[in-house]
Protein backbone atom coordinates (compact mmCIF):
# COMPACT_ATOMS: atom_id res chain seq x y z
CA UNK A 1 0.00 0.00 0.00
CA UNK A 2 2.39 2.70 1.24
CA UNK A 3 0.25 5.66 0.17
CA UNK A 4 -1.21 6.22 3.61
CA UNK A 5 -0.29 8.96 6.06
CA UNK A 6 -0.68 7.89 9.68
CA UNK A 7 -1.18 10.38 12.51
CA UNK A 8 -0.81 9.00 16.04
CA UNK A 9 -0.52 10.37 19.56
CA UNK A 10 -3.54 12.59 19.01
CA UNK A 11 -6.56 13.53 21.05
CA UNK A 12 -9.36 13.33 18.50
CA UNK A 13 -12.55 15.40 18.67
CA UNK A 14 -14.41 13.28 16.12
CA UNK A 15 -17.70 15.24 16.48
CA UNK A 16 -19.61 12.11 15.43
CA UNK A 17 -21.93 12.27 18.43
CA UNK A 18 -24.63 14.88 18.65
CA UNK A 19 -24.03 16.41 22.05
CA UNK A 20 -20.34 16.15 22.91
CA UNK A 21 -16.95 16.07 21.21
CA UNK A 22 -16.80 12.33 20.50
CA UNK A 23 -13.34 12.36 22.09
CA UNK A 24 -10.84 9.58 21.49
CA UNK A 25 -7.82 9.80 23.79
CA UNK A 26 -4.57 8.46 22.32
CA UNK A 27 -6.18 8.32 18.91
CA UNK A 28 -4.88 7.64 15.43
CA UNK A 29 -5.98 8.78 11.99
CA UNK A 30 -5.09 7.22 8.65
CA UNK A 31 -5.26 9.48 5.59
CA UNK A 32 -5.47 8.06 2.09
CA UNK A 33 -5.25 10.70 -0.62
CA UNK A 34 -7.86 13.35 0.14
CA UNK A 35 -9.91 11.06 2.42
CA UNK A 36 -9.82 9.70 5.94
CA UNK A 37 -9.33 5.92 5.75
CA UNK A 38 -9.52 5.05 9.45
CA UNK A 39 -10.12 6.70 12.84
CA UNK A 40 -9.86 5.12 16.27
CA UNK A 41 -7.77 4.44 19.38
CA UNK A 42 -4.10 4.07 18.43
CA UNK A 43 -3.74 0.55 19.96
CA UNK A 44 -6.47 -0.64 17.56
CA UNK A 45 -4.78 0.66 14.41
CA UNK A 46 -4.97 -2.16 11.81
CA UNK A 47 -1.59 -3.51 10.82
CA UNK A 48 -2.26 -3.37 7.06
CA UNK A 49 -2.04 0.43 7.01
CA UNK A 50 1.52 1.34 6.17
CA UNK A 51 3.16 4.63 5.37
CA UNK A 52 4.88 7.47 7.20
CA UNK A 53 3.84 7.83 10.84
CA UNK A 54 3.66 11.21 12.52
CA UNK A 55 3.36 11.51 16.30
CA UNK A 56 1.23 14.53 17.22
CA UNK A 57 2.49 14.50 20.84
CA UNK A 58 -0.94 14.73 22.42
CA UNK A 59 -2.25 17.59 20.30
CA UNK A 60 -5.96 17.97 19.61
CA UNK A 61 -7.28 17.16 16.14
CA UNK A 62 -10.70 18.41 15.01
CA UNK A 63 -12.40 18.42 11.65
CA UNK A 64 -11.34 21.44 9.63
CA UNK A 65 -13.52 24.37 10.66
CA UNK A 66 -16.27 25.61 8.35
CA UNK A 67 -17.30 29.27 8.03
CA UNK A 68 -20.72 28.82 6.45
CA UNK A 69 -21.95 32.43 6.17
CA UNK A 70 -19.66 35.16 4.82
CA UNK A 71 -19.82 38.19 2.53
CA UNK A 72 -16.03 38.19 2.31
CA UNK A 73 -15.80 39.43 -1.31
CA UNK A 74 -16.38 43.19 -1.33
CA UNK A 75 -14.56 46.46 -1.99
CA UNK A 76 -13.90 49.34 0.36
CA UNK A 77 -14.74 49.53 4.06
CA UNK A 78 -17.28 51.17 6.34
CA UNK A 79 -15.05 52.39 9.16
CA UNK A 80 -16.46 55.92 8.85
CA UNK A 81 -19.94 54.49 9.43
CA UNK A 82 -18.64 52.78 12.55
CA UNK A 83 -17.56 56.21 13.75
CA UNK A 84 -20.93 57.73 12.87
CA UNK A 85 -22.85 55.00 14.66
CA UNK A 86 -20.76 55.50 17.79
CA UNK A 87 -21.52 59.19 17.52
CA UNK A 88 -25.22 58.42 17.78
CA UNK A 89 -26.29 58.23 14.12
CA UNK A 90 -29.06 55.74 13.36
CA UNK A 91 -28.89 53.15 10.58
CA UNK A 92 -31.42 55.23 8.61
CA UNK A 93 -29.35 58.41 9.03
CA UNK A 94 -26.23 56.58 7.90
CA UNK A 95 -28.08 55.25 4.84
CA UNK A 96 -29.26 58.78 3.95
CA UNK A 97 -25.64 59.96 4.20
CA UNK A 98 -24.70 57.43 1.52
CA UNK A 99 -23.73 54.66 3.93
CA UNK A 100 -25.17 51.22 4.54
CA UNK A 101 -25.13 48.31 2.12
CA UNK A 102 -25.39 50.69 -0.82
CA UNK A 103 -22.03 52.33 -0.04
CA UNK A 104 -20.41 48.91 -0.37
CA UNK A 105 -22.39 48.38 -3.59
CA UNK A 106 -20.91 51.57 -5.02
CA UNK A 107 -17.35 50.52 -4.12
CA UNK A 108 -17.82 46.95 -5.31
CA UNK A 109 -19.29 47.99 -8.66
CA UNK A 110 -16.24 50.20 -9.20
CA UNK A 111 -13.73 47.42 -8.46
CA UNK A 112 -12.21 45.15 -11.09
CA UNK A 113 -12.54 41.38 -10.65
CA UNK A 114 -8.80 41.24 -9.87
CA UNK A 115 -9.25 43.90 -7.20
CA UNK A 116 -12.13 41.99 -5.62
CA UNK A 117 -9.93 38.90 -5.28
CA UNK A 118 -6.94 40.90 -4.04
CA UNK A 119 -8.99 42.67 -1.35
CA UNK A 120 -10.66 39.43 -0.20
CA UNK A 121 -7.51 37.31 0.11
CA UNK A 122 -6.13 38.88 3.33
CA UNK A 123 -9.51 38.30 4.98
CA UNK A 124 -9.59 34.73 3.69
CA UNK A 125 -6.03 34.14 4.90
CA UNK A 126 -7.00 35.28 8.41
CA UNK A 127 -9.66 32.56 8.47
CA UNK A 128 -7.41 29.87 7.01
CA UNK A 129 -4.87 30.66 9.73
CA UNK A 130 -7.53 29.58 12.25
CA UNK A 131 -8.09 26.15 10.74
CA UNK A 132 -10.93 26.89 8.32
CA UNK A 133 -11.00 24.43 5.42
CA UNK A 134 -14.44 25.26 3.93
CA UNK A 135 -15.71 28.77 3.30
CA UNK A 136 -19.07 30.01 2.04
CA UNK A 137 -19.00 33.27 0.04
CA UNK A 138 -22.07 35.27 -1.00
CA UNK A 139 -22.60 37.78 -3.76
CA UNK A 140 -24.98 40.66 -3.08
CA UNK A 141 -22.92 43.85 -3.35
CA UNK A 142 -23.41 44.22 -7.10
CA UNK A 143 -27.18 44.32 -7.46
CA UNK A 144 -26.56 44.43 -11.21
CA UNK A 145 -25.74 41.52 -13.49
CA UNK A 146 -22.08 42.23 -14.27
CA UNK A 147 -20.94 42.83 -10.67
CA UNK A 148 -22.96 39.98 -9.16
CA UNK A 149 -21.34 37.57 -11.64
CA UNK A 150 -17.91 39.11 -11.01
CA UNK A 151 -18.34 38.52 -7.26
CA UNK A 152 -19.21 34.86 -7.81
CA UNK A 153 -16.26 34.44 -10.19
CA UNK A 154 -13.99 36.07 -7.59
CA UNK A 155 -15.24 33.58 -4.99
CA UNK A 156 -14.45 30.66 -7.31
CA UNK A 157 -10.99 32.13 -7.98
CA UNK A 158 -10.24 32.25 -4.26
CA UNK A 159 -10.74 28.46 -4.24
CA UNK A 160 -8.18 28.17 -7.05
CA UNK A 161 -5.64 30.48 -5.39
CA UNK A 162 -5.85 29.11 -1.85
CA UNK A 163 -6.15 25.58 -0.40
CA UNK A 164 -9.76 25.96 0.74
CA UNK A 165 -13.10 24.57 -0.37
CA UNK A 166 -15.42 27.35 -1.53
CA UNK A 167 -19.21 27.22 -1.65
CA UNK A 168 -20.80 30.12 -3.50
CA UNK A 169 -24.19 31.63 -2.71
CA UNK A 170 -26.13 33.99 -4.95
CA UNK A 171 -27.53 36.87 -2.88
CA UNK A 172 -29.00 39.10 -5.56
CA UNK A 173 -31.97 39.70 -3.22
CA UNK A 174 -29.77 41.49 -0.65
CA UNK A 175 -30.96 45.08 -1.07
CA UNK A 176 -32.84 47.21 -3.57
CA UNK A 177 -30.35 49.25 -5.62
CA UNK A 178 -30.89 53.03 -5.81
CA UNK A 179 -31.87 52.89 -9.48
CA UNK A 180 -34.80 50.63 -8.48
CA UNK A 181 -35.86 52.53 -5.33
CA UNK A 182 -39.52 51.75 -4.63
CA UNK A 183 -39.60 49.14 -7.42
CA UNK A 184 -38.43 45.95 -5.75
CA UNK A 185 -40.50 43.65 -7.97
CA UNK A 186 -39.12 45.26 -11.11
CA UNK A 187 -35.60 44.74 -9.75
CA UNK A 188 -36.38 41.03 -9.22
CA UNK A 189 -37.83 40.68 -12.74
CA UNK A 190 -35.21 42.66 -14.62
CA UNK A 191 -31.98 42.05 -12.68
CA UNK A 192 -32.08 39.57 -9.79
CA UNK A 193 -33.78 36.56 -11.36
CA UNK A 194 -32.20 36.78 -14.85
CA UNK A 195 -28.76 37.10 -13.22
CA UNK A 196 -29.46 34.03 -11.09
CA UNK A 197 -30.24 32.07 -14.25
CA UNK A 198 -27.03 33.35 -15.88
CA UNK A 199 -24.96 32.44 -12.81
CA UNK A 200 -26.45 28.94 -12.79
CA UNK A 201 -25.70 28.51 -16.50
CA UNK A 202 -22.07 29.49 -15.88
CA UNK A 203 -21.71 27.08 -12.94
CA UNK A 204 -21.05 29.88 -10.49
CA UNK A 205 -23.67 29.20 -7.83
CA UNK A 206 -24.10 26.46 -5.21
CA UNK A 207 -27.05 27.97 -3.29
CA UNK A 208 -29.41 30.95 -3.24
CA UNK A 209 -29.95 33.41 -0.39
CA UNK A 210 -32.06 36.51 0.29
CA UNK A 211 -32.64 39.18 2.92
CA UNK A 212 -36.21 39.07 4.22
CA UNK A 213 -36.70 42.28 6.18
CA UNK A 214 -38.70 45.52 6.01
CA UNK A 215 -35.60 47.33 4.69
CA UNK A 216 -35.05 44.66 2.02
CA UNK A 217 -37.50 42.12 0.54
CA UNK A 218 -40.92 40.90 1.65
CA UNK A 219 -41.77 37.21 2.19
CA UNK A 220 -43.76 37.20 -1.08
CA UNK A 221 -40.78 38.60 -2.98
CA UNK A 222 -38.40 36.09 -1.38
CA UNK A 223 -40.81 33.31 -2.34
CA UNK A 224 -40.41 34.34 -5.99
CA UNK A 225 -36.63 34.09 -5.66
CA UNK A 226 -36.91 30.68 -4.02
CA UNK A 227 -39.32 29.39 -6.69
CA UNK A 228 -36.75 30.33 -9.32
CA UNK A 229 -34.01 28.60 -7.29
CA UNK A 230 -36.14 25.44 -7.05
CA UNK A 231 -36.69 25.49 -10.82
CA UNK A 232 -32.90 25.64 -11.21
CA UNK A 233 -32.45 22.80 -8.69
CA UNK A 234 -30.52 25.01 -6.26
CA UNK A 235 -30.87 24.83 -2.46
CA UNK A 236 -31.86 27.96 -0.55
CA UNK A 237 -31.06 29.75 2.71
CA UNK A 238 -32.29 33.05 4.13
CA UNK A 239 -31.31 36.06 6.23
CA UNK A 240 -34.41 36.00 8.45
CA UNK A 241 -35.77 37.51 11.65
CA UNK A 242 -32.69 39.68 12.23
CA UNK A 243 -34.42 43.01 12.89
CA UNK A 244 -38.10 41.99 13.08
CA UNK A 245 -40.31 38.92 12.67
CA UNK A 246 -41.68 38.65 9.14
CA UNK A 247 -41.97 34.84 9.23
CA UNK A 248 -38.95 34.42 6.98
CA UNK A 249 -37.60 31.35 8.76
CA UNK A 250 -40.90 29.49 8.34
CA UNK A 251 -41.01 30.58 4.68
CA UNK A 252 -37.48 29.29 4.15
CA UNK A 253 -38.30 26.02 5.93
CA UNK A 254 -41.27 25.61 3.58
CA UNK A 255 -38.78 25.57 0.72
CA UNK A 256 -36.60 23.01 2.55
CA UNK A 257 -33.92 25.63 3.24
CA UNK A 258 -30.46 24.49 4.30
CA UNK A 259 -30.37 27.27 6.90
CA UNK A 260 -32.13 30.32 8.25
CA UNK A 261 -29.62 32.89 9.46
CA UNK A 262 -29.49 35.56 12.23
CA UNK A 263 -32.87 34.70 13.90
CA UNK A 264 -32.89 37.18 16.80
CA UNK A 265 -36.67 37.67 16.38
CA UNK A 266 -37.50 34.02 15.64
CA UNK A 267 -40.71 32.78 17.31
CA UNK A 268 -41.98 29.32 18.28
CA UNK A 269 -43.89 28.64 15.01
CA UNK A 270 -40.71 29.51 13.09
CA UNK A 271 -38.66 27.13 15.26
CA UNK A 272 -41.18 24.32 14.72
CA UNK A 273 -41.17 24.87 10.96
CA UNK A 274 -37.36 24.71 10.93
CA UNK A 275 -37.42 21.55 13.06
CA UNK A 276 -39.81 19.83 10.65
CA UNK A 277 -37.74 20.81 7.61
CA UNK A 278 -34.33 20.01 9.14
CA UNK A 279 -33.27 23.62 8.52
CA UNK A 280 -30.13 24.69 10.42
CA UNK A 281 -30.26 27.77 12.69
CA UNK A 282 -27.25 29.85 11.63
CA UNK A 283 -26.43 32.25 14.46
CA UNK A 284 -24.23 35.26 13.72
CA UNK A 285 -22.97 36.79 16.97
CA UNK A 286 -20.59 39.16 15.17
CA UNK A 287 -23.52 41.13 13.77
CA UNK A 288 -25.36 41.02 17.11
CA UNK A 289 -22.23 42.42 18.76
CA UNK A 290 -21.39 45.04 16.13
CA UNK A 291 -24.94 46.40 15.95
CA UNK A 292 -25.15 46.41 19.77
CA UNK A 293 -28.33 44.34 19.66
CA UNK A 294 -30.06 43.24 22.85
CA UNK A 295 -32.55 40.65 21.61
CA UNK A 296 -30.92 37.21 21.48
CA UNK A 297 -31.93 34.29 19.26
CA UNK A 298 -34.11 31.72 21.11
CA UNK A 299 -31.35 29.20 21.80
CA UNK A 300 -33.32 27.22 24.40
CA UNK A 301 -36.27 26.84 22.03
CA UNK A 302 -33.93 25.68 19.25
CA UNK A 303 -32.39 23.11 21.61
CA UNK A 304 -35.77 21.86 22.84
CA UNK A 305 -36.85 21.22 19.25
CA UNK A 306 -33.53 19.68 18.16
CA UNK A 307 -32.85 22.35 15.56
CA UNK A 308 -29.15 22.14 14.69
CA UNK A 309 -27.27 25.33 15.58
CA UNK A 310 -24.40 26.67 13.46
CA UNK A 311 -22.14 29.70 13.95
CA UNK A 312 -20.33 31.78 11.33
CA UNK A 313 -18.41 35.05 11.10
CA UNK A 314 -20.88 36.78 8.74
CA UNK A 315 -17.73 38.60 7.60
CA UNK A 316 -18.97 41.77 5.92
CA UNK A 317 -17.92 45.43 5.90
CA UNK A 318 -20.96 46.88 7.65
CA UNK A 319 -22.53 44.78 10.38
CA UNK A 320 -19.85 42.14 11.11
CA UNK A 321 -16.29 43.06 10.11
CA UNK A 322 -15.14 39.83 11.73
CA UNK A 323 -12.47 37.51 10.33
CA UNK A 324 -12.09 35.17 13.31
CA UNK A 325 -14.28 32.08 13.55
CA UNK A 326 -12.68 31.28 16.91
CA UNK A 327 -13.94 34.63 18.20
CA UNK A 328 -17.37 33.88 16.73
CA UNK A 329 -17.32 30.63 18.75
CA UNK A 330 -16.42 32.54 21.92
CA UNK A 331 -19.18 35.08 21.22
CA UNK A 332 -21.66 32.26 20.63
CA UNK A 333 -20.89 30.97 24.12
CA UNK A 334 -20.61 34.29 25.95
CA UNK A 335 -23.40 36.24 24.22
CA UNK A 336 -25.84 33.47 23.25
CA UNK A 337 -25.19 30.86 25.95
CA UNK A 338 -23.93 28.00 23.78
CA UNK A 339 -21.70 25.39 25.38
CA UNK A 340 -18.16 24.97 24.00
CA UNK A 341 -19.24 21.60 22.57
CA UNK A 342 -22.21 23.24 20.86
CA UNK A 343 -19.87 25.93 19.50
CA UNK A 344 -17.56 23.33 17.98
CA UNK A 345 -20.48 21.42 16.46
CA UNK A 346 -21.69 24.81 15.21
CA UNK A 347 -18.49 25.28 13.18
CA UNK A 348 -18.06 21.65 12.07
CA UNK A 349 -20.99 19.20 11.79
CA UNK A 350 -23.82 21.73 11.75
CA UNK A 351 -21.95 24.18 9.54
CA UNK A 352 -21.46 21.34 7.04
CA UNK A 353 -25.22 20.67 7.16
CA UNK A 354 -25.87 24.36 6.53
CA UNK A 355 -23.91 24.00 3.28
CA UNK A 356 -25.44 20.66 2.31
CA UNK A 357 -22.08 18.89 2.66
CA UNK A 358 -22.18 15.26 3.82
CA UNK A 359 -18.41 14.65 3.56
CA UNK A 360 -17.17 17.29 6.01
CA UNK A 361 -17.51 18.26 9.65
CA UNK A 362 -16.59 14.97 11.33
CA UNK A 363 -13.55 12.74 11.72
CA UNK A 364 -14.75 9.45 10.27
CA UNK A 365 -13.70 6.98 7.60
CA UNK A 366 -14.71 8.16 4.15
CA UNK A 367 -14.83 11.85 5.07
CA UNK A 368 -12.61 14.44 3.42
CA UNK A 369 -9.18 14.69 5.02
CA UNK A 370 -9.74 18.30 6.09
CA UNK A 371 -8.32 18.61 9.60
CA UNK A 372 -7.17 21.19 12.11
CA UNK A 373 -4.38 20.29 14.54
CA UNK A 374 -4.30 22.43 17.68
CA UNK A 375 -1.80 23.15 20.46
CA UNK A 376 -4.47 22.62 23.12
CA UNK A 377 -5.31 19.77 25.46
CA UNK A 378 -9.09 20.09 25.59
CA UNK A 379 -11.50 21.21 22.84
CA UNK A 380 -13.25 23.69 25.17
CA UNK A 381 -10.11 25.84 24.85
CA UNK A 382 -11.06 26.70 21.26
CA UNK A 383 -14.13 28.66 22.38
CA UNK A 384 -12.66 29.81 25.70
CA UNK A 385 -9.78 32.02 24.62
CA UNK A 386 -10.33 35.54 23.23
CA UNK A 387 -7.99 36.74 20.49
CA UNK A 388 -5.61 33.78 20.72
CA UNK A 389 -5.05 31.33 17.88
CA UNK A 390 -3.74 27.91 18.98
CA UNK A 391 -3.66 26.36 15.49
CA UNK A 392 -0.62 24.11 14.99
CA UNK A 393 -1.39 23.05 11.41
CA UNK A 394 -4.17 22.82 8.88
CA UNK A 395 -4.53 19.75 6.67
CA UNK A 396 -6.57 20.31 3.49
CA UNK A 397 -7.55 17.36 1.27
CA UNK A 398 -4.82 15.31 2.95
CA UNK A 399 -2.07 17.90 2.44
CA UNK A 400 -0.48 19.88 5.28
CA UNK A 401 -0.69 23.60 4.55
Amino acid sequence: MGHHKILTGARLATMVTGDDYGLIENGALVLSGDRIAWVGPAPELPAHFDGPVRDLAGRLVTPGLIDAHTHIVFAGDRAREFEMRLGGASYAEIARAGGGILSTVTATRAATPDALVAQALPRVDALLAEGITTLEIKSGYGLEAATELDMLRAARRIGAERPVRIRTTYLGAHAIPPEYAGRADAYLDEICLPTLRAARAEGLVDAVDGFCESIAFSPDQIARVFETAAALNLPVKLHAEQLSNLGGAALAAGFGALSADHLEYLDAPGVLAMARAGTVAMLLPGAFYTLNETRKPPVDLLRQNNVPIALATDCNPGSSPLTSLLLAMNMGCTLFGLTPAEALHATTTNAARALGLADAGTLAAGQRADLAIWDVTHPAELAYRIGFNPLHQRIFAGHPC
